[in-house]
């Protein structure tokens, strides 16, 4: 069944329920034949709207990120975070994993079906300690009331590589990964045009991917493992091919994340920086469940190239539901001199939470002066 809005289950054969009010919604299907992508994108009640501003917004990179990781310096365990917006996002968002803010009325997401779940292994079987599970993965469009204007699914049934992970915006394609439900296991890199959501692999690898952001000065690529534990950096070159070989491609690097604070779970890239003497600086959210089921969330700015961390802040906001905000998605923004996060944090039922960091919050004294030195 289908309200105004919302819809129930989507497979790449079409919806297995009969659709009711079929005049409110309109129907792409997009085979995408060199990359293997199976797009099914459902264009909800506004069938001449643009799933994307144009001109496309500039990046963080190309314009607020050395604002943004200034900002960064003032927070700290005292910081007075206040609510700006709590936004519902219509219909059922699965499980958010990313989150691309492309101005104050277009949200994407990057999000996850599971129609089977992943179970354990009594030991682990081929290096990974689940089955694999079963799902689907979307990328959806909302605009600045939370009314869904797309959703596009980009894996087929039975894709084994059905998770979807974070996302990142250079300004022109939004960069994601599609990677198996489980450690150790295999994955591909997207990146998919804003304006039609249409992806295109761009690399495969033999494990799991996550977090990713792209640095367009050096034209590279992060992506982070299972739990962010790892970071793999891949050069590519002049052009990304559109017919991207079914063979994995070795990263240039790969090194491991010093940090034990929190998982990184969706990241941003925010340029080479000055205020870090030009270093490849992202800004990530996530949390760390601990052994006694207390989750702790928290952001950084890190070092995309050797994921050092720059600078941490727990954060200590709960959604409506008691999930910690810090959960899955985040993206920033720079509001009248005030830095502005936005987080997604429940599954299924979403609200969108806006917060801003006052400037008057008490000042934890470390002692010394703010930044490297």
């Amino acid at each position: 069944m289908l309200d105004s809005y919302s819809l129930h289950r989507i497979t790449s054969a079409g919806p297995k329920q009969p659709l009711a009010s079929m005049s409110k919604v309109n129907i792409s299907v997009l085979t995408i034949s060199a990359v293997f992508i199976f797009v099914l994108v459902f264009i909800y009640p506004f069938p001449h709207t643009p799933f994307a501003p144009s001109p496309l917004p500039l990046s963080h990179a190309a314009s607020d990120g050395e604002t943004i990781i200034k900002l960064f310096q003032t927070l700290g365990r005292t910081t007075v975070w206040k609510s700006i917006a709590n936004i519902s996002f219509q219909g059922d968002t699965f499980e958010p994993e990313g989150l691309v803010r492309l101005g104050p009325d277009r949200y994407v997401i990057s999000c996850g079906e599971y129609t089977e779940h992943t179970r354990k292994y009594p030991h682990p079987i081929n290096g990974t300690d689940r089955t694999p599970g079963k799902g689907f993965a979307h990328l959806m469009v909302y605009n600045g009331k939370g009314e869904r204007i797309a959703d596009a699914t980009i894996t087929r049934e039975g894709d084994e590589e059905y998770h979807n992970g974070g996302i990142d915006y250079d300004g022109r394609w939004i960069w994601g990964t599609l990677a198996q439900y489980r450690p150790n296991s295999t994955a591909n890199v997207y990146r998919a045009d804003p304006y039609s959501l249409k992806p295109q692999t761009v690399l495969r690898y033999h494990d799991h991917l996550g977090a990713i952001v792209h640095d367009t000065t050096k034209n590279t690529i992060t992506a982070l493992n299972w739990g962010g534990r790892n970071a793999s950096i891949w050069a590519l070159g002049n052009k990304v091919r559109a017919d991207c070989c079914p063979q994995q491609q070795e990263p240039g690097s790969t090194i491991r994340n010093p940090s034990y604070f929190v998982d990184y779970q969706d990241c941003k890239w925010l340029g080479r920086r000055e205020f870090y003497h030009g270093a490849s600086v992202m800004l990530c959210s996530g949390v760390a469940t601990l052994d006694d089921g207390y989750s702790l969330g928290g952001i950084a700015l890190v070092d995309a190239e050797s994921m050092q961390p720059l600078a941490e802040v727990p954060i200590t906001l709960k959604s409506l539901r008691g999930v910690r905000m810090t959960q899955n998605p985040v993206d920033v923004s720079v509001e009248d001199g005030k830095l502005r996060l936005y987080w997604l944090p429940d599954q299924r039922n979403s609200t969108l939470y806006v917060y801003e960091a006052q400037p008057e919050s008490p000042f934890e004294y470390g002692g010394g002066p703010i930044g490297p030195t």
